[in-house]
């Protein structure tokens, strides 16, 4: 099982270390002395947004389950939560720590923080994907050809059938299995009722697009300027690519996605991995304040409990 564990961070590394050497170094350190004051500026900013609307987001997703909190103390909580995200092994450790730390705001313990947590973050993978199957549409204007186009909609069509099988499954369940009533009322409370709908869509689709305006930040920092085919295409999989679980908070999973896809943009692997450095580092610098607070938590000896 150990064995097991180790074997994904060695693909990793034996994928990267195939990868940069093929780099050209020369073009790598070129792309990053092309990196301005007014690119940094607009990507910590962007981080900002970033997390403060995700926290927003958090907030009433866990109103929606009846766990209130302040909008300070989610905010804070949340960038305590990406920082560990961007630190730490898998990239969804600090979403655990969320949890726990959130285990005294009501009844129940940890488990009802731990639901929010769930339901939140699922709110913005499925926002993710989302883009990911529209971008499939899009693929055929970078790789050309009509066939390729038709290949794009039956994996769409396909994509759809295969949820839809899944949904009916889990309602025809629904019936006789009690876990599975009770996610889908979680489910209904979470993302359906009340207008909770308009709110977590236009939240998620925010939130996304400034992960991908970041991107664009990013390469453009290094010197090699996305096409807008890119938001629907190479940097969804990039983030995607994030949520393998071989890495520290992404970091090397999505490098080797963009030094596999930058080339099918017209950029360099070189640019590829300068614009995933300036991403992560960005992210990593935007999410600071959580650092901050751990810190000071650490110096008074009393860490915050909800």
């Amino acid at each position: 099982m150990s064995f097991l564990r180790l074997l994904a961070p060695l693909a990793l590394i034996a994928v990267l270390a195939f990868l940069l050497s093929r780099i050209d170094l020369e073009t790598l350190q070129s792309a990053f002395s092309e990196i301005s004051i007014a690119h940094v500026a607009a990507g910590l900013a962007l981080v900002q947004l970033q997390i403060i609307v995700s926290a927003l987001r958090w907030r009433f997703t866990a109103a929606r389950l009846s766990e209130g909190m302040p909008i300070s103390l989610a905010i804070r909580e949340y960038y305590v939560a990406s920082f560990l995200n961007q630190s730490l092994p898998g990239g969804m450790a600090g979403d655990a720590v969320r949890a726990v730390r959130m285990r005294n705001a009501g009844p129940g313990g940890w488990k009802a923080p731990a639901k929010a947590v769930f339901f939140e973050r699922l709110s913005g993978q499925l926002a993710f994907f989302l883009l990911a199957i529209i971008g499939l549409f899009v693929w055929p204007r970078l790789i050309g050809g009509e066939q390729e186009g038709r290949q794009a909609f039956r994996l769409v069509l396909g994509f759809f059938a295969v949820a839809a099988v899944a949904i009916a499954a889990i309602i025809a369940a629904g019936g006789r299995l009690a876990w599975i009533r009770k996610f889908q009322a979680d489910i209904t409370e979470v993302f359906i009722r009340g207008r909770a709908l308009p709110f977590q869509l236009g939240t998620s689709l925010l939130i996304v697009s400034t992960y991908v305006a970041t991107f664009f930040i990013a390469s453009d920092a290094v010197g090699a300027p996305l096409p807008w085919e890119a938001a629907l295409t190479v940097v969804p999989l990039c983030l995607i690519a994030m949520l393998i679980p071989a890495g520290f908070g992404g970091w090397g999973t999505r490098e080797a996605a963009a030094m596999a896809l930058w080339p099918i943009i017209g950029a360099s692997a070189a640019e590829g991995l300068a614009a995933s450095i300036i991403y992560g580092g960005l992210s990593l610098a935007g999410a600071l304040p959580g650092l901050a607070l751990l810190a000071i938590e650490a110096i008074r000896g009393r860490p915050r409990r909800a």
